[in-house]
């Protein structure tokens, strides 16, 4: 059945201070005008700081959460975050698979600090079980770098990362994102036939924990109100700026987005290009 109002499911990990995360998911979603719910993958103590310890729920009630969604409120655009673990993967695979639906995936894969968050076994699962499934894989640079046992150094470089990502591993599109380059952070969508660049000039901020969940929120939310990929990605990106130029300045450390800093600028919440 139809939904009245576009709907999204996020299946990730918690930030107890709302930075990133399914927090970080839901505020994006609210922001964005659609109806998100969400299933806990693990919980996480963390804060502006770094991370203080991670709890992970186990396989089959991640499965029962699930299920609990899927059975009631079928959504109309799934994205993950976190997922630790080769058994969370498996399972999220077969209810992506068995409803069909768009899937938009943050391979939360590598932590600010540059730690890894993952093992082997996970990262090949990932790869394996869950790209091909993708609607938009939006790796940033290091991410990326995981993915593909390479370095990307140059736009060029990201060019080669998102089509690689469409052709070798199976996604449908990908948004290499450039926050880590120097100079101007261009991200770069490759969507299965042609390269789209969105460059923005670098903000001078710490705070911008929750970056890469906000983003890739966005472009779940977009997606499910009918937008194509490359129109939600312009929005994801013109948000992400937004809610970095306008950060909260909250916190002892590297501090959050702000989620409604778009309407310091007027960004249109529903329609309307913000790129050229």
């Amino acid at each position: 059945m139809k939904h009245s109002i576009p709907t999204v499911l996020t299946i990730a990990g918690t930030d107890p201070t709302g930075g990133a995360g399914i927090q970080a998911d839901l505020k994006t979603f609210q922001e964005r005008e659609v109806y998100g719910m969400s299933v806990v993958t693990s919980v996480v103590a963390q804060n502006t700081l770094g991370v203080q310890g991670v709890e992970h729920l186990s396989a089959p009630f991640i499965k029962k959460q699930i299920e609990s969604v899927l059975s009631d409120i079928s959504p109309d655009v799934i994205k993950t975050g976190m997922i630790a673990t080769t058994e969370m993967m498996v399972i999220i695979a077969e209810a992506i698979k068995k409803g069909s639906i768009p899937y938009v995936i943050d391979p939360v894969m590598v932590a600010k600090s540059g730690d890894h968050l993952m093992d082997v076994n996970s990262k090949q699962t990932m790869i394996e079980r869950l790209i091909p499934l993708a609607t938009v894989v939006t790796p940033n640079i290091p991410e990326a770098e995981v993915l593909l046992s390479e370095s990307i150094e140059s736009i060029a470089d990201a060019e080669d990362a998102a089509r690689r990502i469409v052709h070798e591993l199976g996604a449908d599109a990908a948004v290499v994102k450039g926050g880590h380059f120097k100079g101007d952070a261009v991200d770069v969508l490759y969507d299965g036939s042609s390269i789209h660049k969105f460059p923005t000039s670098r903000l001078n901020t710490k705070h911008t924990h929750g970056t890469g969940c906000t983003y890739s929120a966005v472009i779940a939310a977009e997606l499910a109100k009918g937008k194509s990929i490359y129109e939600s990605v312009i929005t994801a990106k013109k948000y992400i700026t937004d809610a970095i130029r306008y950060s909260l300045m909250l916190g002892n450390g590297n501090g959050p987005t702000n989620h409604w800093g778009y309407r310091l600028q007027g960004l249109p919440k529903n329609n309307g290009r913000v790129f050229q």
